[in-house]
């Protein structure tokens, strides 16, 4: 309750199965939803946690954002996964129906993780024979050799956040078992050129560090019966100055084609510690700020 409370700048007062719920009108309305949905919870059996009450504020702060029906729960072998916040809900919605989806905004929004746990259910219920994780090797601008050890060890400091995912959805053995039979794979942007990926689901992270040449090749790797997920931060290009990012190329070249998805998360969707959502804001705050200056700048320049 307390954490209810500081959340909302509201009152909850208890007595016996009572709860009084005091406030602004906004603060009590948001607190009603959030404490229904809790209850709900609680009635199923379920765990409440703090990220469970940070959850339910976060749909009731949008109920007018939320999709119509509710999103499907992914379910792997470790745990089950439920979207925790408006946006989320509506990503997992886009992913079970639409053969390509991007996903889009700042880091801990859950973009890659729960396109990850989209995967692995597909592959659980055999709507997919393989899964297939990439990401562009920026830091070593995909030229891979110079670096020590084998091919594993060369690749796996970039793709090491897609490997952890994988661990937290499902045991280890089963994850090696099934990377040693071909069922997953986990492989820099650039192994992907000349292949055609049937009955798959393929997720490439990190996607504003592509090139729109790298871009369009990894599109065009979808074959039968196959599913994408594209993820990207827009305000995290590591790409040389002036080089034109892959994925902003394809939002608008793919701009209204059917069967394509874009889902856009804001700081609101952060789900990591309280403080990254600060972090997040404070950046969003200081890059609009410096938009401005510089606008103001070119402004004073022409006159």
């Amino acid at each position: 309750m307390e954490h209810l409370e500081a959340r909302l700048g509201v009152s909850l007062p208890t007595r016996g199965n009572e709860i009084t719920v005091a406030g602004t009108a906004e603060g009590v309305s948001v607190a009603v939803r959030a404490l229904d949905a809790l209850y709900s919870r609680a009635r199923a059996g379920q765990d409440v946690t703090k990220a469970d009450v940070d959850a339910a504020v976060r749909m009731g702060l949008e109920p007018e954002a939320l999709p119509d029906g509710p999103a499907p729960v992914l379910r792997t072998r470790k745990r089950a996964i439920e979207a925790r916040s408006p946006a989320q809900a509506r990503y997992v919605q886009a992913m079970a129906r639409d053969e390509l989806v991007f996903g889009l905004g700042p880091a801990g929004t859950g973009k890659t993780y729960l396109a990850i746990a989209h995967a692995v259910v597909l592959k659980m219920t055999g709507a997919v024979d393989r899964i297939i994780l990439s990401r562009p090797a920026v830091e070593a601008g995909e030229r891979l050799g110079f670096l020590p050890g084998d091919l594993r060890e060369k690749v796996d400091p970039y793709l090491r956040p897609m490997y952890d995912a994988l661990y937290e959805m499902l045991p280890g053995d089963e994850v090696m078992r099934r990377m040693e039979a071909g069922e997953i794979e986990v492989a820099p942007l650039a192994f992907m050129r000349g292949r055609t990926l049937a009955n798959a689901c393929i997720i490439l992270d990190e996607a504003q560090n592509t090139t729109p040449t790298q871009m369009k090749m990894f599109l065009t790797r979808m074959g039968e019966h196959s599913r994408m997920v594209v993820t990207g931060d827009m305000t995290q290009i590591d790409l040389p100055l002036g080089a034109r990012s892959g994925l902003r190329d394809a939002l608008e070249t793919l701009d209204g084609l059917e069967g394509v998805s874009v889902c856009s998360f804001s700081h609101r969707d952060v789900v990591r510690h309280d403080l990254v959502t600060r972090i997040v804001k404070a950046y969003d705050a200081r890059d609009r700020q410096l938009g401005k200056d510089t606008d103001t700048a070119g402004k004073d320049h022409r006159r």
